[in-house]
């Protein structure tokens, strides 16, 4: 018997990944967020992969909890038609969406933000520019 397992649709697994984004740069796990919605965080997770679409009350009740407008979830998705301000700006969301993606991403942001002095923050941004540029010449 051959398996015909339906694929999910690429806007799907695009809101997802954004509503992923979204509530872990928030610090939110997914049984919070399905606590909030009153849903389990295995439905959440579905979401979340793609495997299950999002409805538009609940897309609209998740942008609530989760503090950003519904456009929010749609930004970059695949098909979408490029702004007006060009790709250069497109590639740029991309990368900073890929970066706040990643574990790595997340951990420095958070801990970023917690720094109170300007002066400090600066400080680590030219630290970062040099080990940076550092690795360019290596």
């Amino acid at each position: 018997m051959i398996e015909n397992k339906k694929k999910p649709n690429p806007i799907d697994i695009h809101v997802g990944s954004r509503i992923r984004l979204r509530r872990t740069m928030l610090g939110m796990s997914q049984e919070k967020l399905g606590e909030s919605l009153g849903i389990t965080f295995q439905q959440i997770q579905k979401y979340e992969k793609g495997t299950n679409r999002v409805g538009a009350s609940r897309l609209q009740n998740i942008s609530n909890i989760l503090t950003v407008p519904v456009s929010f979830f749609f930004e970059d998705a695949p098909g979408e038609q490029p702004s007006s301000s060009g790709m250069a700006e497109a590639s740029s969301s991309n990368y900073v969406v890929d970066f706040l993606s990643s574990s790595e991403g997340l951990q420095l942001n958070r801990a970023f933000v917690k720094i109170g002095d300007p002066k400090v923050r600066r400080k680590i941004v030219d630290l970062v520019k040099a080990l940076a540029a550092e690795a360019d010449t290596e």
